[in-house]
């Protein structure tokens, strides 16, 4: 994986983006912590080869995050789902996890979610929206036209500038989400989360699509140490938007200080 690093000391967090398949945005958290943190911003696995699963992510996660002594894991979106994945799979090795803005684990939410949009799409976005195919022909091009398109129905109020989404991987994002659909069916998540032994907090904004307390209560069997912080003139984004960017970042500092042990100090010399 390529990984971007922040910060040179502090206790060791990773972020992890969303999409899936969709690497960049994640950096502006990542640089909103690195002046008390050591963080690390992988772009997680692209397409080539055999498809692409929640378990090669979680292997790869592993490989990274495994020489560290358990850092604290800040997903977004999806990036919050594989956190969970990630630390039902390896508890002993994963550190305090924050999600943000979590997405869907069953298919009330998800059809809460579905309506949501459809809610507040109006006819002009739609007719952009099936443009797309025509207009761009590059899947992952796309794919990240259609996220931008989607910012206006995904956050309150957000500041000027776009996401910084990078190349993304449309393959990538079908295998790997296809595969949590999978496990959701089968039964496997989010049952497989009452083996995570970190604490965990749910950040979401109450004007996010994703609906937070159905996803919050999907959670709450299976998740122990489960805190939840909801923000009213909030999105999906929380760092993008004007009325909650600083409780965000002030809310996430805190509770990383207070829940990663202190970097341990050099050797002598």
């Amino acid at each position: 994986m390529r990984v971007r690093s922040y910060g040179s000391e502090g206790p060791r967090v990773i972020v992890l983006h969303g999409g899936p398949g969709a690497p960049g945005h994640m950096a502006p958290v990542a640089r909103g912590l690195e002046d008390r943190f050591r963080v690390l911003e992988p772009f997680q696995r692209g397409s080539g080869g055999e498809p692409l699963t929640v378990a090669h992510h979680v292997a790869d996660l592993h490989e990274l995050a495994a020489p560290l002594g358990r850092p604290a894991l800040v997903g977004s979106s999806w990036g919050a789902m594989l956190a969970l994945a990630y630390a039902a799979a390896h508890p002993l090795s994963a550190g305090p996890l924050v999600l943000v803005g979590c997405g869907t684990f069953d298919l009330a939410a998800r059809a809460r979610f579905k309506a949501t949009l459809d809610e507040r799409m109006d006819d002009d976005l739609r007719r952009r929206i099936a443009a797309l195919e025509h207009d761009i022909p590059d899947p992952g091009r796309r794919l990240a036209a259609f996220g931008d398109l989607l910012t206006s129905v995904y956050s309150f109020d957000p500041l000027p500038g776009d996401l910084g989404f990078e190349a993304c991987d449309a393959r990538a994002h079908d295998e790997t989400w296809n595969d949590m659909l999978r496990l959701q069916a089968d039964g496997t998540y989010p049952a497989a989360f009452a083996s995570i032994e970190s604490p965990v907090l749910m950040l979401h904004g109450a004007f996010d699509p994703h609906p937070g307390s159905m996803i919050r209560a999907s959670l709450v069997p299976h998740v122990r140490r489960l805190e939840y912080v909801e923000w009213e003139r909030c999105g999906h984004y929380p760092w993008i938007e004007r009325h909650a960017r600083e409780e965000f970042f002030g809310t996430l500092r805190k509770w990383l200080a207070a829940a990663t042990p202190p970097a341990a100090a050099p050797p002598p010399p």
